[in-house]
């Protein structure tokens, strides 16, 4: 298999990995978050762990996740030898899953574990800070979602452009 079909295999498995991601996301800010940050700290009974939940939203992410770093580094290895003018629509997408894998776990598990000790009872804080925190939350995922959107127009941008010959 030549090297460009293959970097434009792995272009086609990342887009479609990317826009499930993309659209998991959006649901997840817009109808799920929008729920548990309409009215806080009350609204936090709406949050989507524990018993009631079937699944938890990591329980879709985190494979997906997986998915994805397989295509994104599919996709830089076999592009590896275009110009860099073409490369770097193939490496942005890598820098943004970099950057949301690095925030997930350092910024966002600790404010998941907050909203949940609000809303169990187990940490006690105002409703001003219950509201501060759940607004912090929409912010910082929403600058999560325009990363995503950067690495999946990347690829966009990737694939519209005509094959280079390798350098």
């Amino acid at each position: 298999m030549s090297r460009e079909k293959l970097t434009r295999g792995f272009l086609w498995f990342s887009i479609l990995g990317w826009a499930v991601a993309l659209g998991g996301k959006l649901y997840d800010l817009v109808v799920v978050a929008g729920a548990w940050s309409a009215s806080p700290p009350a609204s936090f009974d709406l949050l989507p762990y524990g018993k009631r939940w079937p699944v938890d939203p990591g329980d879709f992410f985190q494979p997906l996740s997986v998915i994805m770093a397989i295509g994104i580094l599919g996709t830089v290895i076999a592009g590896w030898k275009t110009p860099w003018n073409y490369r770097v629509w193939l490496v942005v997408p890598l820098a943004v899953f970099g950057i949301a894998w690095a925030v997930t776990p350092t910024i966002f598990w600790p404010m998941i574990g907050e909203l949940w000790g609000i809303h169990t009872g187990k940490l006690v804080r105002t409703d001003a800070e219950a509201i501060q925190l759940a607004h912090r939350w929409i912010v910082a995922d929403s600058w999560r979602v325009v990363l995503m959107l950067a690495g999946f127009l990347s690829y966009i941008r990737a694939i519209g452009e005509p094959y280079p010959r390798q350098v």
